[in-house]
């Protein structure tokens, strides 16, 4: 990672670039400075944290009147979070190369905004991409940004959860019944993944930040700046569910008892996001999850497909990784958890009531009745339908 242009230096110091920076050429690493005699006395003396020297050229001073944008090549306000949103500039290629200066943490995700794209999250990357194209757009906030009044609860939240207990795995098999069933699909359950999958203690809260970001990205694919990791794996782990969904209540009633289901509408399940490396049969090579090793553990690719629950349902052409099952799903919202649920146990009830459950013990009525009434009452935890 490269080291930030204001790494060790005191606060005072960063405070006089901030404020009288009127100039800055990032090839050579230098700032030019305009600035008092008083603070240049000090800048030039032997106990400055910068390695400073007198302007050799012809001065050449800042008019008062003369705003940010009249002077080119400045970090100057309006661009970053210095000021309001509603004050806010368009972004150049300039201050890409300024942001990655000064910032050690430049390989984070941002959230701009442009009148042609709205508001979005992108890396940086892919902003100085779109910069090149003629792209016009402003700089709203970092993951840095994201209020700590909202972050710092949740983060301890998370880190306070235990971590993995001996008996996650068995508690896995728990039947469709249990409150807890499918858990492993949720964004509670990603939360934990990114601070299990995070080993350093000072890194967990940064990572949560980011991936409380990428959540609100409508394609995870936009994340891919053409690097590899861009984002950290425990991100992408909190990102995207290890488990392949059971589809079983939403296939169509059949005579084969193994693949037979209960014909449940998808629902709010029909948008949930699938990612494969390849999910085309025609092309030469099986699918993996983005998370697979097979694939690197690299999370989502630009190049990677993707499908939806009702792709999975409609065809069975895939050429699927028999060590990942060739996909990763990203994790469910609440209100699509939830259905998901509601749907395993109305297809439970489906299979006793009709003699098909694997066993011969005695349908419990008053057990049926009162479940049944709970899944009558379902209704969407958030706005979706």
């Amino acid at each position: 990672m490269q080291r930030g242009l204001l790494e060790g230096l005191d606060l005072w110091s960063q405070g006089v670039v901030a404020v009288w920076a009127v100039d800055a050429d990032w090839g050579r690493r230098t700032v030019t400075l305009d600035v008092p005699a008083l603070v240049a006395d000090r800048l030039l003396g032997p106990s400055s944290s910068m390695t400073c020297e007198p302007f050799r050229g012809e001065a050449d001073p800042v008019e008062p009147s003369r705003g940010p944008v009249g002077r080119q090549g400045t970090v100057s306000p309006g661009v970053f979070d210095d000021t309001p949103v509603f004050d806010r500039r368009p972004m150049t290629a300039e201050h890409i190369d300024a942001l990655r200066t000064f910032s050690p943490g430049a390989d984070q995700l941002y959230i701009v905004f442009s009148v042609s794209g709205g508001a979005e999250v992108l890396p940086l990357d892919v902003i100085e991409r779109r910069l090149a194209q003629g792209w016009v757009g402003a700089l709203v906030a970092e993951a840095a940004d994201l209020p700590g009044s909202l972050m710092g609860p949740w983060a301890r939240t998370v880190a306070s959860e235990p971590e993995t207990s001996e008996n996650y795995w068995a508690d896995r098999d728990r039947g469709v019944h249990h409150p807890r069933f499918g858990e492993e699909f949720g964004g509670e359950d990603g939360a934990r993944q990114a601070v299990r999958h995070t080993y350093r203690d000072a890194e967990r809260e940064p990572n949560l930040r980011l991936l409380a970001l990428a959540r609100g990205v409508h394609d995870l694919r936009s994340l891919d700046a053409g690097r590899d990791r861009l984002l950290p794996l425990a991100v992408w782990q909190g990102l995207l569910a290890h488990d392949q969904l059971d589809l079983a209540p939403f296939r169509e009633p059949s005579a084969d008892r193994w693949r037979s289901g209960s014909g449940v509408p998808l629902g709010p399940l029909a948008v949930a996001q699938i990612y494969t490396t390849n999910a085309d049969p025609r092309i030469e090579g099986k699918g993996h999850s983005p998370l697979c090793r097979h694939a690197g553990e690299r999370g989502v690719a630009a190049s990677d497909d993707l499908v939806t629950i009702v792709d999975l349902l409609a065809r069975d052409d895939f050429d699927w990784c028999s060590k990942c099952a060739g996909y990763a799903v990203r994790r469910l919202t609440d209100t699509q958890l939830s259905y998901y649920r509601a749907a395993h146990r109305l297809h439970d009830i489906t299979r006793q009531l009709g003699g098909d459950s694997g066993h011969h013990d005695t349908i419990e009525t008053d057990t049926v009745i009162s479940q049944l009434e709970e899944l009558a009452d379902w209704q969407p935890i958030d706005e979706e339908g």
